[in-house]
């Protein structure tokens, strides 16, 4: 039975022949990503170069997709296909390769700015809030590009939305207002990722990042505190940890009337040192010396302060410290007979008649 169809091996080769480009360019494109690129991170792991794992991260994942256009527009040329058919795939070629390099750009750029800022502690001055502007700007930038790359004008579209803008900006007062006081934290620099802040309405913590709408602060207690950016700008705060750690740490300290005051002084200030020697870790973390200065003269003791100056790891390190200054000073003094006097008040009672209606002696 024949039904007409006369089909060659030539014309199934040049049916096929797209598909197995197509296909070819998928294999071709696996391959690489699990041959080449894995044996890159391999060699990346044993440099001491910290971007080199950025920039293949950032292409990760992208290079089957790569391939794949390539075959594409390889076989959109070995087979014959009308002229505005073969315009379409271009197009769809362009935007999609143009959004991909855009997608690689912005993992690249922010990851290159994380490990660029970050300390030797590991913590980064990047916010989340940073993160998703410069993602939105490369984002938008990228749209723009592949819309005038595929020939769709973007002037009446930039200004479509600028007067839409002004809609979505009514609708959105208070997270705006939170976006843009975001904005101003990260760009004055006051407020940082592992800052310790205490704010005037007493909540305090470590910041762990400052998000679209809030800032995130860890507690001494782990727990997580949530305040909105304006809260923060539109109140006072203090922070901590700028314009270093340093903090100067008084212990005040009250002695007998009986110590000799040069000799307390002595005493005081050799514990003080020898204690903070103990304590740094590094050479510069050791500011000045201790000083002490007297006060006044107490009704029962003779009051004087230390000042102990330190550079602090973490903010609670000065507690730490003042506990154990406390114990040490304590041993010291009981040691040397030097007296820590406790409050001592005379109680005067007057004398009280005694009702005596019989003159009883």
């Amino acid at each position: 039975m024949n039904f007409g169809f006369n089909i060659s091996l030539a014309d199934v080769f040049k049916i096929l022949s797209p598909l197995l480009v197509v296909l070819f360019g998928v294999l071709l494109g696996i391959l690489f990503e699990r041959r080449v690129i894995k044996n890159i991170k391999k060699l990346a792991s044993k440099t001491n170069w910290r971007y080199d794992k950025i920039i293949i991260d950032s292409i990760q994942g992208f290079s089957i997709l790569w391939f794949s256009l390539g075959g594409i527009a390889v076989a959109s040329y070995i087979y014959p296909i009308p002229l505005a058919i073969q315009i379409l795939i271009n197009k769809f070629l362009i935007a999609t390769f143009l959004g991909s390099a855009t997608l690689v750009i912005s993992r690249l750029l922010v990851g290159l700015l994380k490990a660029y800022t970050t300390d030797e502690q590991g913590i980064s001055p990047l916010t989340s809030l940073f993160e998703f502007i410069t993602k939105i700007v490369i984002y938008s930038l990228g749209v723009l590009i592949i819309l005038q790359s595929i020939g769709i004008q973007i002037t009446p579209l930039l200004t479509a939305l600028g007067v839409g803008g002004v809609s979505v900006g009514l609708a959105l007062q208070t997270t705006l207002a939170n976006l843009m006081s975001g904005v101003n934290i990260i760009m004055s620099g006051k407020v940082r990722p592992g800052d310790y802040i205490r704010l005037a309405s007493g909540e305090s913590g470590y910041v762990l990042d400052v998000e679209l709408k809030y800032t995130v602060l860890k507690e001494i207690t782990d727990n997580l505190l949530i305040i909105p950016n304006s809260k923060i700008i539109s109140g006072s705060f203090k922070n901590f940890s700028l314009p270093n750690k340093t903090i100067v740490l008084p212990v005040t300290l009250d002695v007998g009337y009986d110590s000799n005051l040069e000799t307390v002084e002595k005493l005081t200030l050799e514990v003080a040192n020898d204690l903070l020697k103990e304590k740094i870790i590094e050479e510069e973390d050791y500011i000045s010396d201790p000083f002490i200065l007297y006060n006044k003269f107490d009704y029962f003791s003779i009051n004087l302060t230390i000042y102990l100056k330190v550079h602090e790891r973490e903010f609670f390190d000065h507690l730490e410290i003042k506990h154990q200054f406390l114990k040490k000073l304590h041993q010291r003094y009981q040691a040397e007979g030097i007296e820590i006097p406790f409050p001592i008040k005379s109680v005067y009672f007057p004398p009280q008649k005694v009702d005596n209606p019989y003159n009883i002696q």
